[in-house]
C-alpha cells in the first residue's frame, strides 16, 4: 500500500488528532471477536452508525457442494417466498429467478417491512414450457414469460419466535412485470431513437438495483435481448434503469433514459460535494464500461419523491481508466469523434441516440472496456467506489476481481479519479467471479459469486465448489482478505444481499437452483426441499444469528 493511500485513509477515517489515531489503531473490521467489537464501536463513533451486529463475528465455512444453503455455526435461514407462492389477496404470485433485494422498513420497524425483489429471467423447463417447432412461444407462454420477470413487492415480518415470514394480507404487496406500463423520462422520451414512444410495456431481465435518497427503488434491466425477441417487443424499450415506489401504486413506474441504455447490473446513488446526485452503474458484458450519471440540479430532501425529476436531466459519463477521467457522453463529442464516418454520423444524430446506444458511444469516446463490470457500490465510509469485475475469459481473467475507484477530492462529482485492484478472485483468495456487493457497519464488503451453473464444480472452478457469500474487510489488518460466510445449493447463485437497518437479518436470493436440469424427473437440485414439492424453486431467504 502506498504512503499516499495510507495518509488518505488516515485522514478519511480518523481525522488528524492523536485521540483519533488511538481509535484507528484498534483495527476496524478485525476478525477476532474482541477486535471486531472495537471496530463496531469505532464505526459508530466515526461514521454516525448505530450499533450493528454483522461483521466478521463468525467462523468462516469451507467450500461445499451440498444441495443446501450452508451457513456458519449459529446462523440459520428462513425461506420467505419461493417461485409460485401467492403474495397477496389478489392472488399474484412470486416471480422466477429472484435477484436483487431491498428492504423498506414500515414506520421504522426492524421487524416488519416491504421487500422489493427483482426477477431476472425464466426457464422453459419449469415456467413457460418449450417453444413450438418454429421456435416460437404461444400467446399464453409469452404472458408467463413476461409475468414471471420484473419485480415483486412483498410484505414480510419477524414473528415472536424470530422467524421471518410473508404476509399475504398486505395492502402493499403487488407485482411489477413485463406487462406493466412504464413511462419514459429524459432525453429519449418520445424520440425517434425509441420509436416515438413515451410509454412502453413492462420491465424484464431485472438484475440488481439500488435505493434512491427519497425511498424508492431503482431496478436495472440487464440481458434484455432474448425476452424482447421471444415476446416480439422493441429492444430499444429495455436496458434502462427503472424506478418504482413500493409504498405507492399511484407513483407511475418509469424508465430514466438520461441514465443510458446498456446491460445494467445495478445503480448506486450518492451526493456530490455540491449536492447533486451521482449514480454509478455497471454494464454486465465482456469488454464493457463503467458509468456515472451526475444530475444537473441539486437534491433537496424536503422535495421527497419530486426529486425523481433529478434523474431526467444531467450528464452521463463513462470511465477512462488509462487517463483516470470520466468522459462525458454528449452528442457534440460523439459527432466530433465520428467525423468522416458516415455510418456513425447517421446513427448518432441526437442526444437520445447517444443514450440509446450508450455503450457504443462510450467506447467511441475512449472509455475503457473492462471485464464484465457488475455491481458498483459507493462505500458509506469514505465514498470510494467498489466495482465487481466478474470475469472475462476472452482475456484470461477467469476469476475476476474487485476494483476500487478513488474520486479526486473525495467528491462523487469529480471528473478525475485514481483506482486500485482491491481483491482478486482465484485459488489464492478462495472466491471466483464476484458479483453483487453490499457493506456492513464494520467497514466490511460482502460479495456474492457468480460462477456460471455450467462451470460450477468443474475444471479450474472445482476448488471453489458451489457459489458463495464472502466477507472482505475494506480496512484494518485483514483488508482485502475474503472469508466465506455461505455456500449455495447445487447450480444456484446467491444474489442481492441486503441487511435490515440493525443488521440482525440478511436477505438473500437463491437463484436458479438445479439450473442444469434437463429431465423434470431427475432434477439436479430439489432446494428448498419443501415437503410435497416437485421442482427446485428460486427463493428469497432471511439469514439470522448475528450477535452483538
Amino acid at each position: 500500500m502506498t504512503e499516499e493511500l495510507n495518509r488518505r485513509k488516515f485522514l478519511t477515517y480518523v481525522g488528524t488528532g492523536v485521540t483519533a489515531l488511538t481509535v484507528a489503531s484498534s483495527g476496524l473490521g478485525m476478525l477476532a471477536p474482541k477486535a471486531e467489537a472495537k471496530g463496531a464501536k469505532a464505526a459508530s463513533h466515526l461514521f454516525g452508525f448505530n450499533k450493528k451486529v454483522s461483521g466478521l463475528n463468525f467462523k468462516p465455512i469451507e467450500p461445499t457442494d451440498k444441495d443446501d444453503l450452508v451457513l456458519p455455526k449459529g446462523y440459520k435461514y428462513d425461506v420467505i417466498a419461493s417461485y409460485g407462492d401467492i403474495i397477496n389477496q389478489k392472488g399474484d404470485t412470486f416471480g422466477y429467478n429472484n435477484d436483487f433485494t431491498m428492504f423498506f422498513p414500515i414506520q421504522g420497524s426492524k421487524d416488519r417491512g416491504l421487500l422489493w425483489v427483482n426477477h431476472e429471467y425464466t426457464n422453459e423447463l419449469w415456467v413457460t414450457g418449450p417453444k413450438d417447432k418454429n421456435g416460437k412461444f404461444t400467446k399464453s407462454q409469452i404472458e408467463k414469460l413476461l409475468y414471471n420477470q420484473g419485480g415483486s413487492i412483498i410484505e414480510i415480518y419477524r414473528d415472536e419466535e424470530g422467524i421471518w415470514k410473508l404476509d399475504t394480507k398486505s395492502k402493499y404487496a403487488r407485482r411489477i412485470t413485463g406487462l406493466t406500463p412504464f413511462k419514459l423520462t429524459g432525453p429519449a422520451k418520445g424520440s425517434k431513437a425509441v420509436g416515438g414512444s413515451d410509454v412502453v410495456q413492462g420491465t424484464f431481465a431485472n438484475c440488481s438495483g439500488g435505493k434512491t435518497l427519497w425511498n424508492t427503488v431503482l431496478s436495472a434491466e440487464e440481458n434484455y435481448e432474448k425476452t424482447s425477441e421471444d415476446a416480439n417487443l422493441d429492444e430499444r424499450h429495455y436496458g434502462w434503469i427503472v424506478e418504482v415506489d413500493p409504498f405507492d401504486a399511484s407513483f407511475a413506474p418509469r424508465k430514466h433514459t438520461a441514465l443510458g441504455r446498456f446491460h445494467h447490473e445495478n445503480s448506486s446513488m450518492g451526493l456530490t460535494n455540491d449536492g447533486r446526485l451521482a449514480v454509478y452503474m455497471g454494464d454486465d458484458k465482456k469488454d464493457a464500461c463503467v458509468y456515472k450519471f451526475i444530475s444537473k440540479n441539486k437534491y433537496i430532501k424536503s422535495r421527497g419523491k419530486a426529486n425523481s425529476d433529478l434523474l431526467e436531466e444531467g450528464t452521463l459519463y463513462a470511465a477512462n481508466l488509462k487517463d483516470g477521467k470520466w468522459v462525458a457522453l454528449t452528442l457534440e463529442a460523439v459527432r466530433e469523434k465520428a467525423a468522416g464516418n458516415k455510418e456513425m454520423l447517421e446513427k448518432f444524430q441526437t442526444q437520445a441516440d447517444v443514450l440509446v446506444y450508450a455503450s457504443e458511444a462510450a467506447v467511441l469516446l475512449g472509455a475503457t472496456p473492462t471485464d464484465r463490470p457488475e455491481d458498483v457500490e459507493i462505500s458509506p465510509f469514505d465514498k470510494t467506489v467498489f466495482i465487481a469485475h466478474t470475469n472475462n475469459s476472452d482475456h484470461g481473467n477467469i476469476h475476476g476481481h474487485i476494483t476500487r475507484f478513488l474520486e479526486s477530492n473525495d467528491d462523487l462529482g469529480s471528473l478525475t479519479f485514481d483506482f486500485e485492484i482491491f481483491a482478486c478472485g482465484g485459488r489464492q483468495s478462495g472466491f471466483s467471479a464476484p458479483d453483487n456487493l453490499t457493506f456492513d457497519s464494520g467497514g466490511n464488503l460482502w460479495t456474492v459469486t457468480d460462477i456460471s451453473s455450467s462451470s460450477v464444480n468443474k475444471g479450474v472452478h472445482s476448488t471453489f465448489k458451489n457459489n458463495g457469500v464472502f466477507v472482505i474487510p475494506t480496512i484494518g489488518q485483514q483488508e482485502g482478505e475474503a472469508f466465506q460466510f455461505a455456500s449455495a445449493p447445487v447450480e444456484a447463485e446467491l444474489t442481492g444481499p441486503c441487511f435490515t437497518d440493525d443488521e440482525t437479518a440478511l436477505f438473500l436470493s437463491v437463484q436458479h437452483p438445479g439450473e442444469e436440469t434437463e429431465d423434470k424427473k431427475n432434477p439436479t437440485s430439489m432446494w428448498p426441499h419443501r415437503k410435497g414439492d416437485n421442482q427446485p424453486r428460486p427463493s428469497v431467504v432471511a439469514i439470522t444469528g448475528f450477535k452483538y
